[in-house]
């Protein structure tokens, strides 16, 4: 048929009837064209008045919300193999074990044995107010010998003599320097830069229990391992002055513990 009055060549071949005068030609699309993955760009679809086929309502609904949750978000949604973090491992596959038998469970619940205790509060309190000062010496040399940043804070006054901050601040000083990195592990007793943070955390039931005295009594081996711990510092921060004090007031209240306990077997069995 002739358009405005001028001949109209057809190309089967092509699929599409072109004009010599007139709008530009529209593409005939096939079912192949039809899917999202080929369609034209998007200046071909201006140029050429490209009509899109008619979409699936269901896909336009996902589609929508989709872009609504990313506008509201301000950010692409990416899928992440990360767990939530509301989520832990124990919320994935695991195992129980069995229950232990009833023996077992009657043996363990039996009153708890009596662990010796032959030190009174007060003194009690003086060896533990004594490894705590000491301490605190040990890691104010340590950061005045290597020159470490202390932060300042408006509600603690500088540092000028080690009593300026708690054991347990003294501590918290230390862990952030280690984890910083900001301690080189050639200052430490054989480099062990992992342990100080364990050693150091052993540590801090030390001053918990010198400051707090309303808690119960100590029993004379929970004693003697929180000296040891205060050693096992004194040892990792390499103060040979500190290691030679705490292991004189190991061995002096493990003396004192020995001969209390022999007096009382001895007043016991006269």
């Amino acid at each position: 048929m002739p358009y405005n009055g001028l001949p109209v060549t057809t190309h089967a071949s092509v699929g599409m009837t072109v004009s010599p005068v007139g709008p530009l030609p529209r593409p005939i699309l096939s079912r192949e064209w039809e899917h999202p993955a080929h369609l034209p760009p998007e200046s071909l679809r201006r140029d050429y008045n490209f009509v899109k086929p008619a979409e699936n309502p269901e896909y336009l609904v996902e589609r929508n919300s989709r872009r609504n949750s990313e506008k509201i978000k301000g950010t692409v949604r990416y899928h992440s193999q990360r767990r939530p973090s509301n989520r832990d491992e124990f919320d994935g596959p695991h195992q129980l074990l069995d229950i232990p038998s009833p023996r077992i469970i009657a043996a363990q619940g039996r009153d708890l044995p009596h662990l010796p205790t032959n030190l009174d509060v007060s003194e009690q309190d003086r060896i533990l107010s004594a490894v705590n000062d000491r301490l605190s010496q040990c890691a104010f040399d340590f950061v005045a010998k290597y020159q470490f940043p202390i932060p300042l804070e408006p509600d603690k006054r500088q540092v000028r003599v080690p009593s300026d901050r708690e054991w347990t601040e003294w501590v918290y000083l230390l862990k952030r320097l280690a984890t910083k990195r900001r301690i080189p592990a050639r200052v430490l007793y054989n480099g062990q830069i992992k342990q100080l943070v364990t050693v150091l955390e052993n540590s801090l039931e030390m001053r918990h229990a010198a400051k707090h005295q309303s808690r119960p009594i100590k029993d004379d081996r929970n004693v003697l391992q929180l000296i040891s711990a205060g050693t096992q510092v004194a040892k990792i921060l390499k103060d040979a002055s500190a290691m030679e004090y705490l292991d004189r007031l190991y061995v002096d209240t493990e003396k004192r513990i020995q001969d209390r306990r022999t007096r009382r077997v001895k007043f016991a069995n006269p």
